[in-house]
């Protein structure tokens, strides 16, 4: 059994959910949101999701973390603050020396819709189907696990490739 940790970064509010995979089966652990005060100078709300973070990584200790990666906005300021929150999320992923895997939005929605155009609450509702412990959750939280969950697919994807080249039973 392996301990993911999924991250949808935001300086405002980072969803994180933490699930157990075991072969085919997915588990809840927990799921929350760390926050910063907008009133706050960006400096101490970088620190704050840095902190937050931190503790969120001891106390559930994932082996490995996923990280959606971030939709550039039409306001350059808001697409650069949520770069900076981007940025300590995979630092503090990285000073834990857990490895990171980055998806795209679509590539979530994808994994856990069916199709890379679904809209938030579809992609919630599928969250509650795969993880029905994790009952309702904020959207921030929703969207970290369904990162998760997308991560854990493709973990067990790129496991089957591995072992058919190890076998020599593809290219």
């Amino acid at each position: 059994m392996i301990r993911l940790l999924g991250l949808d970064p935001g300086l405002q509010r980072t969803g994180w959910g933490v699930i157990t995979v075991d072969g085919p089966a997915l588990g809840f652990v927990a799921t929350g949101v760390v926050a910063s005060l907008a009133s706050d100078p960006l400096a101490d709300r970088l620190l704050a999701l840095y902190r937050g973070l931190e503790e969120v990584i001891e106390r559930y200790q994932p082996a490995e973390v996923a990280v959606e990666e971030t939709v550039v906005n039409k306001n350059a300021l808001s697409s650069l603050k949520l770069g900076h929150a981007r940025g300590v999320v995979l630092l503090a992923a990285a000073n834990a020396g857990l490895p990171v895997a980055e998806y795209a939005a679509k590539h979530v929605k994808r994994a856990l819709t069916g199709t890379g155009a679904a809209l938030k609450p579809q992609v919630a509702h599928m969250v509650q189907v795969l993880l029905p412990r994790a009952g309702v959750v904020t959207a921030d939280a929703a969207d970290a696990l369904a990162v998760a969950v997308c991560h854990a697919h493709n973990r067990s994807s790129m496991a089957r490739i591995m072992a058919g080249r190890e076998m020599g039973v593809l290219g």
